[in-house]
């Protein structure tokens, strides 16, 4: 029986596009509206008293409540119009900051519902033991355990995370990674994971399921993504505590006012006790609301940018981690280098014209497939203008290359033309009756120490010189690295070529450090040592023998490719399997920190403003000193109170877009960081207050509402 979904015709969804959605232009009105019901859902008690600020604001807003209709009874301590529009607008600053909240959530239901949708019920095959004729039987995917036996054949979805141990096959993962472009899958070594609801296109697996149900990948995938579901990382935690113990100071001091005036006004004789709406919204607008407001609102979208970039954090600590990570183990192929050798250079032997050497080298690559061999035909076209020929019309034999031989290249009209390693074809040609010249010998050194690979090109005992395959680096990866060092950032190379080599490629590249011949125990043991001298760790494996050290590390970027050893160790699963990802993570978990940093410095300064504006009104009945502090000089004391009150609430909603999308952040020391930071939002949570407060009061008395 051949494995298939219940729904014969659906494909699954792409997961790609479920975590990594389009922009699109404009508003999604319909998340806004789910996000303004939720914002009235949380309006419970229950959900409220886990931010302890907005709590205060929630207790505020239902005591002014009360207030308003004593007063509309008749025994209010002010006009019931007044009481009812602070009331009103606390009860407004209480939903913005839960719109804010739940925009952010709303966000990460919307990909982990698109992710539920691609969950597929398969029929798969059940084996008893490891072999492709062994007996099977039909079993719903659901029911699969850990460390079950599956047959997947050609056409038929892979039913459970699980590790290949017999068979390779052609996988298309583009549900999970996007790509179009299918992968091997294979037992053993680094390429042996797979996903569930990924399909095999070609040939089979035998598959050994590596997780419960519930348990997935895809599971995680969804748990991880909605933002409800998120929790607080340790230094948001911290703040949350900062500010709740500001609240409660602020509470302390605005309880003990109100005993202050009425012994005020009983010395004096005169005068009027502050009320308790005046209180109220005192101890609101001197609270640090703003980014109590905010602050879970910051936290969930640093987790929806970091998957929209493709990649799933398996916590949210990762995320902030990476903000603070200070040390850089990159891998050089594929990371610093574009893992492809290309050939870059001919050096011919004595006697023999560059033009000559380029043909004979291209002959012997014309057949070549592997990208070293395309790239020979590249140059030498390139160089001399010499085209492809047809090995067909010339009559030709193409000889491939070998482990045993280590060479290859083309027989045709007597002549036998060889290209590859140095001894190899030194072998081949001492063997023919010839030798290799000591300039070739030279050269072959040179391109060694040079971080190169040096293939030697023979056409029978006549040796014709040198072609130099190098790794090239990549472009603007130096440029990258300078960005990283100014931000304070320490550059590793981590690599298993000799120290030669590697020297050569990490000053070309511009790392700050390298370790060459790299195996698991030095990488492990780098880790700890830099952890030991107080630095934050980051790296990317894809392989079993990187488990260990990603584990070690502080921020672990396990590739989707890699192998499922790996995947757990790690603290983050790149989609799409690309090492220079660990860059753009860093990028992002910084900005995470930058927004939280940033609006806190605003939330603190533009409570200075509230000050000038509701201390004066709050207490110049009582105390008509007071009246000088009223520099905006603000129409009524109403006005003024009610005016602080509404900007409380309003510049919520106009942070809201900041606190999604982020301060923008760019590769500068963290001197120029603060630097700036305390210009732009620590000026601004100055300066906009003032004149936020001074339009608001104008608008109030303009209406004749006050």
């Amino acid at each position: 029986m051949t494995s298939e979904t219940h729904d014969t015709n659906a494909a699954p969804a792409d997961l790609s596009a479920a975590v990594k959605p389009a922009r699109k232009r404009g508003l999604d009105w319909h998340l806004l509206g789910n996000a303004a019901l939720d914002s009235l859902r949380k309006l419970d008690p229950r959900v409220e008293i886990k931010n302890p600020v907005m709590f205060v604001v929630w207790v505020g807003a239902l005591l002014t409540l009360v207030l308003f209709i004593q007063a509309a009874a008749g025994k209010g301590e002010a006009s019931p119009g007044f009481i009812l529009a602070v009331s009103l607008w606390l009860w407004f600053t209480v939903i913005f900051a839960n719109f804010a909240e739940a925009v952010a959530e709303g966000r990460g239901r919307a990909q982990a519902e698109s992710l539920r949708k691609a969950r597929k019920e398969t029929v798969a095959k059940k084996l008893v033991e490891p072999r492709r004729d062994a007996a099977s039987e039909p079993v719903s995917s659901s029911l699969l355990r850990k460390g079950d036996l599956t047959l997947v054949e050609a056409g038929e979805f892979i039913p459970a995370d699980g590790e290949v141990v017999v068979g390779a096959a052609s996988v298309d993962e583009s549900a999970i990674t996007g790509e179009s472009a299918p992968v091997i899958r294979e037992s053993g070594g680094d390429r042996s994971a797979v996903t569930g609801g990924t399909r095999v296109l070609s040939d089979w697996l035998i598959v050994r399921v590596t997780a419960e149900p519930g348990e997935t990948f895809l599971d995680r995938m969804i748990s991880m993504v909605e933002g409800a579901k998120r929790q607080k990382t340790p230094n948001e935690i911290a703040l949350n505590i900062l500010l709740a113990g500001l609240t409660i100071i602020f509470l302390i001091v605005v309880i003990t006012l109100q005993p202050m005036s009425q012994f005020s006004v009983n010395a004096a004789g005169k005068g009027s006790v502050v009320s308790i709406t005046i209180l109220v919204a005192l101890l609101v607008c001197l609270a640090p609301t703003t980014i109590g407001a905010l602050l879970s609102a910051i936290g969930i979208s640093g987790m929806n940018r970091l998957s929209r970039a493709n990649v799933v954090a398996m916590s949210g600590r990762a995320v902030e981690a990476a903000g603070d990570v200070d040390v850089l183990l990159l891998d050089k192929t594929g990371t610093i280098t574009l893992g492809n050798r290309q050939a870059t250079e001919f050096i011919p032997a004595r006697l023999v014209e560059l033009e000559e050497l380029a043909d004979v080298a291209q002959l012997a690559s014309l057949a070549d497939e592997t990208p070293e061999g395309r790239s020979v035909v590249v140059l030498a076209k390139k160089q001399y203008g010499l085209r492809g020929r047809d090995l067909a019309e010339l009559g030709a034999t193409f000889v491939p290359f070998t482990a045993q031989t280590r060479m290859s290249g083309v027989d045709l009209e007597g002549r036998h033309i060889r290209k590859g390693a140095a001894d190899a074809v030194e072998a081949y040609v001492v063997n023919l009756g010839g030798s290799l010249p000591e300039e070739v010998r030279d050269a072959v050194e040179v391109v060694a120490k040079q971080g190169g690979t040096p293939l030697v090109v023979a056409d029978g005992v006549r040796v014709l010189g040198v072609i130099n395959l190098k790794d090239i680096v990549k472009g603007g990866i130096r440029e990258r690295f300078h960005d990283l060092r100014r931000m304070g950032i320490k550059t590793v190379m981590i690599t298993g070529d000799n120290p030669v080599t590697a020297a050569s490629i990490a000053a070309e590249a511009g790392v700050d450090d390298f370790l060459a011949e790299a195996t698991p125990e030095a990488k492990l043991a780098l880790i700890r040592k830099y952890q030991g001298e107080g630095h934050l760790v980051a790296m990317t494996g894809d392989g079993t023998n990187d488990a260990p050290a990603l584990a070690q590390a502080d921020v672990a970027v396990a590739m989707n490719t890699g192998t499922q050893a790996a995947k757990e160790a790690g603290n983050m699963v790149d989609l799409d399997s690309n090492p220079t990802k660990l860059l753009e993570i860093v990028h992002i978990g910084k900005q995470t920190l930058m927004t939280r940093g940033s609006l806190t410095t605003f939330s603190i300064a533009n409570d200075i403003a509230k000050y000038f504006a509701i201390i004066p009104a709050a207490f110049a009945a009582t105390y008509p000193r007071l009246n000088a502090l009223n520099v905006m000089h603000l129409t009524t004391p109403q006005s003024a109170i009610l005016s602080a009150v509404i900007f409380n609430a309003v510049v919520i909603v106009f942070l809201i877009p900041l606190a999604l999308r982020g301060v923008k952040y760019k590769p500068r020391p963290a001197s120029v960081l603060l630097r700036n930071n305390l210009l732009i939002y620590g000026l601004g949570g100055l300066v906009v207050p003032f004149a936020g407060i001074k339009l608001i009061d104008l608008l109030l008395h303009a209406l004749h509402l006050m």
